[in-house]
């Protein structure tokens, strides 16, 4: 490059007059290249006539550069020959170009020329030296050292550019070269264009490079002796104040600084725990030193606004009047006086202690009988807030506990939502179908849910996201579930159980009078006047068109008749009113579903028994029939292992006892029996269809009937006793709605019949049984047996 240049500099003639441009604060050196903006008229019209003539032009620095006119006084006299390479005007009227330096000469004879530029006469300046002299050498090997130096110490140039002069071997191109990069005032970049001779010119950059390094050193030593001199607190303010520089570069200062500071605020207004407080300060913290667009600034800024939307210390007041809480409960529920007395003896209690540690309430029973809403009976005689959380299909142990806030969509478990929703630490709060709780891989939630119902350990429930204790002890917990067989022993220990049983034909209608039509007409927008259902339509709904244990369905059909009840009305504005009686039903709710009265087909090997289900009590009729053959069992109508283990021993005790039933012994090997109940698709199971099951064996074997209208229940042993069983009231209301005038049951379950309905009682002939042989003493006409107990009306 710099051969090319010398030769270009031999071969160029240049002219003896040229215009000149000064300019500020800048020196050009020879072989250099840079860009310059010109505004000034005069200067403009020199790079025009240079364009229009020979493209050269003298770059001359001024020493002022406060100066708009410069004199001949004013400018250096030493400046360099420049060749414009492009030019481009603007659209205010300056000019934007590009020169290349070429040589350095001297000036004199300043004038402005007709045309409104300036113009000088050059004189060339000879600047050629020895290069391979050792003297030579050694300057421009020192220079280019303390250059590479100079490079390494300043922060403000990259080390590429001490690469560039390692292959200059002019030492004019090196002198200009490192001149070029220097970063010192402009009247020492001028004494360097000055020096003609390129040695002394290297020895200036040197002298200058040396002073500059041991600048640039003590520079770096100050630095760094302050540095570690800076104690923590200086660290700290200083990093703050460059945060706040930073965001304040980004724009993030504004919006974003005000969200945190009202969330310090919020959190400082707030009425907080100390260890809770602890925690939303140290969030905050972070967050403070957080971009906000980052997604730890997000799940920062939600788990705050969690914290702060809890009721951590926020109570209603309960009012513990109990006489009012009885018109309530009254109010909203027909009967189901047990489970209101236990409600009230909780009131009771909590108006004396103020805070009850005991087992929490769980409503048992089957569905539509009132559980959940006697709940909610609850909560408003309390005067408490009331939240709800479904525990059906729950199987993941976070939906309790939470999610750890190791991602965005991490969020509190269901029971700190809840606490949410309520907006106060003491609500009533409905764990409902507790028994349908599930349990997979990714743990078992009923585990979890043994802190938050342990009055001893809910005082600190910990959920994983919250990471920070939350006190449950103030919530008036109670569970709902229709059958106690899915719900774990750990679980069920901490429970304190009440029965809700089915409800009468005479208890419905009572409930549909009083509760449900009122409900329904409001819902539907009809009056008493609109429409009246008699008492036999009623009682044709209930016995036709529901076969349930609660009133669910009921209210279902009610709503249907209020809905063709307001489609009648409509289209037919003259009528006054519709009513409804059992002849119409069947035109308004369509055929029968189930028969009025089916009475019990007890018959040669047919027994009606009597089965618990989590929908209530229900018959059973189990069938058997023999054939020829070689004494093999054959049990068929989906039943389940506990049920066919009943069979066995049933037919074991028949056979055990053939002679004292009066059985030949020969039928049990030339015979096989089928045992069959029907709605095989059904699945049954359980011990309590012990006694029907042995009693239909020993009707078939004996070829005699089994007596009309004859229901029985009860686990069978070998030995022919009759053990106690579960959920008598639900199978007696069973018996009752199928027309059975005959119940045998348990000796066992005599105290169970306080539970049942004095009108039951007395349409019912309930015998208590201790042994088979009284069972077929009182089941099967003309049988032989002991006549220990004949049983007794009661």
């Amino acid at each position: 490059m710099s051969e090319e240049l010398n030769r270009r500099k031999t071969e160029i003639e240049f002219p003896e007059i040229m215009p000149i441009l000064p300019i500020r604060e800048m020196i050009v050196y020879p072989s250099m290249v840079l860009p310059l903006a010109v505004g000034r008229g005069k200067s403009i019209k020199a790079l025009e006539e240079s364009m229009a003539t020979h493209r050269f032009i003298l770059v001359i620095t001024q020493k002022n550069v406060k100066v708009e006119e410069p004199s001949a006084a004013d400018l250096y006299s030493v400046g360099t020959i420049c060749e414009i390479l492009q030019i481009l005007k603007m659209p205010d009227g300056t000019l934007k170009t590009l020169v290349e330096g070429l040589t350095r000469v001297q000036w004199d004879n300043f004038r402005i020329n007709e045309d409104g530029f300036i113009e000088v006469n050059i004189k060339m300046i000879d600047e050629s030296c020895p290069q391979d002299t050792t003297e030579v050498k050694a300057v421009m090997r020192n220079a280019v050292e303390l250059f590479e130096q100079y490079v390494k110490l300043s922060p403000r140039m990259p080390i590429e550019i001490a690469y560039s002069v390692n292959n200059v071997n002019n030492p004019a191109k090196l002198a200009d070269v490192i001149a070029a990069h220097l970063i010192v005032k402009s009247d020492g970049k001028q004494d360097i264009l000055e020096a003609t001779n390129p040695i002394d010119r290297l020895e200036k950059i040197c002298k200058i490079l040396t002073a500059e390094i041991e600048i640039l050193d003590v520079e770096r030593k100050i630095q760094s002796r302050v540095r570690n001199q800076m104690d923590k607190s200086q660290r700290q303010y200083y990093l703050n104040e460059q945060m706040k520089a930073i965001k304040k570069e980004l724009k993030q200062d504004g919006e974003d600084q005000k969200d945190v500071n009202e969330l310090r605020e919020k959190v400082k207004a707030a009425k907080l725990p100390q260890s809770v407080r602890d925690a939303a300060e140290k969030e905050l913290a972070r967050l403070d030193k957080m971009f906000s667009m980052s997604p730890e600034a997000t799940v920062i800024r939600t788990y705050i606004e969690w914290i702060l939307d809890l009721p951590w210390e926020k109570s209603t007041q309960d009012n513990l009047d109990l006489k009012r809480a009885q018109e309530i409960l009254d109010q909203d529920h027909y009967g189901l006086e047990k489970v209101k007395d236990r409600i009230l003896e909780y009131l009771a209690v909590l108006s004396r202690v103020k805070k009850i540690k005991g087992p929490i309430l769980c409503f048992i029973g089957p569905p539509g009988v009132g559980k959940t809403s006697i709940a909610k009976s609850v909560a408003r005689s309390l005067g408490r807030n009331f939240v709800r959380i479904s525990m059906g299909g729950v199987r993941d142990e976070a939906e309790i506990r939470g999610h750890r806030r190791t991602y965005i969509g991490s969020m509190p478990g269901k029971v700190i939502q809840s606490m949410k929703r309520a907006a106060s630490n003491n609500p009533v709060f409905i764990l409902d179908e507790i028994d349908k709780i599930g349990a997979d891989w990714r743990g078992d939630p009923s585990s979890a849910l043994l802190e938050v119902l342990d009055p001893e350990q809910n005082y600190a429930f910990a959920d994983h996201y919250l990471d920070v204790d939350f006190d449950l002890s103030k919530v008036m917990f109670i569970a709902t579930a229709n059958s106690l067989q899915n719900i774990p022993n750990t679980l069920l220990d901490r429970l304190e159980l009440i029965r809700f049983s089915g409800y009468t034909d005479e208890e419905k209608i009572k409930i549909a009078r009083d509760f449900i039509i009122p409900k329904q007409f409001a819902d539907h927008g009809i009056s008493e006047q609109d429409l009246d259902i008699k008492p036999d339509a009623l009682e044709g709904i209930i016995k036709t068109y529901t076969r349930e244990a609660g009133v669910r369905n009921l209210s279902r059909e009610i709503a249907n008749l209020c809905r063709k009840a307001a489609k009648e009305l409509e289209y037919d504005k003259t009528k006054k009113q519709i009513v409804v009686r059992d002849a119409d039903l069947e035109k308004l709710l369509g055929v029968a579903r189930f028969e009025r009265e089916r009475i019990s087909e007890n018959d040669i090997g047919v027994v009606t028994g009597l089965a618990w289900t989590e929908v209530g009590g229900e018959t059973l009729t189990i069938e058997v029939n023999k054939m020829k053959g070689k004494g093999i069992l054959v049990l068929t109508g989906k039943l389940g292992d506990v049920m066919k283990e009943s069979a066995q021993a049933a037919l074991t005790y028949v056979r055990s006892s053939a002679k004292k039933l009066g059985i030949d012994d020969k039928i049990f090997k030339e015979t096989d029996f089928h045992v069959h109940v029907p709605e095989g698709a059904v699945p049954k199971d359980g011990p309590s269809a012990g006694i029907a099951l042995t009693t239909a064996l020993a009707s078939v074997c004996l070829n005699k009937p089994v007596k009309k209208n004859l229901a029985m229940t009860g686990e069978v042993t070998l030995r022919g006793r009759v053990l106690a069983i579960g959920g008598l009231k639900e199978k007696v209301l069973a018996a009752y709605r199928e027309g059975a005038d005959t119940v045998l049951f348990p000796i066992g379950n005599k105290k169970d019949l306080v539970d049942i309905p004095k009108k039951i009682k007395e349409a019912i002939k309930m015998l208590p049984v201790s042994h088979m042989d009284e069972v077929m003493q009182l089941a099967i006409e003309n049988t032989k047996g002991s006549k220990k107990n004949g049983g007794s009306k009661k």
